[in-house]
């Protein structure tokens, strides 16, 4: 059965325990639970907000990287991506995060959605989108740390890659789907 009146958690109180920068900050929150039950000690993880972009070239080819990652064993595919600077929107940082990581724009965004990266600890919010009829207009100028290689990638390529595993970060794996799937619904 379903409850229809569900009741949210609430913050008693909050102090921080770690303040390492502007990318993570911890804190223990004291929280009382919608049965009443209290909670002194629930770790909540403070990161900034992301962007997740596929892009569709308008040829029907999808950027993506080829990559390492640190907390990622061997290589994985991925999407471009990037933290949401402060007083940025979403859309913006996608924009920007796709022309400095790959060098491509578009016109045409489609908005997927946003989602808790751990709805019960914090962390942040992910932005989806993808990106059609992308055109490459200049060399990329991304910054990130990781070692990487673009790709372009036909449409059985990259489906075939997702249903293998390759992508193996949860956010570009989940951008690829929703994706995957609004260009489905678009052909019916």
């Amino acid at each position: 059965m379903i409850n229809k009146n569900l009741r949210p958690w609430k913050t008693i109180s909050k102090e921080k325990i770690l303040d390492h920068n502007y990318l993570l900050q911890v804190e223990k929150h004291v929280v009382e639970l919608p049965d009443g039950k209290i909670i002194s000690d629930w770790a909540w993880v403070e990161m900034p907000d992301a962007v997740i972009i596929l892009a569709v070239t308008t040829e029907q080819e999808f950027v993506c990287f080829r990559q390492t990652r640190y907390a990622v064993a061997g290589t994985t595919l991925a999407t471009a991506g990037g933290m949401i600077e402060e007083n940025e929107d979403p859309i913006e940082a996608a924009r920007r995060e796709l022309l400095e990581e790959t060098g491509y724009t578009s016109e045409s965004w489609v908005n997927l959605g946003s989602y808790a990266l751990d709805p019960n600890r914090g962390m942040a919010t992910m932005y989806l989108y993808v990106a059609l009829d992308a055109t490459y207009d200049r060399e990329p100028f991304a910054d990130d740390l990781e070692d990487q290689e673009l790709l372009l990638m036909s449409r059985s390529e990259i489906e075939n890659a997702l249903l293998a595993g390759e992508f193996k970060v949860l956010t570009s794996a989940a951008v690829v789907s929703l994706s995957l799937n609004y260009i489905n619904s678009l052909e019916k």
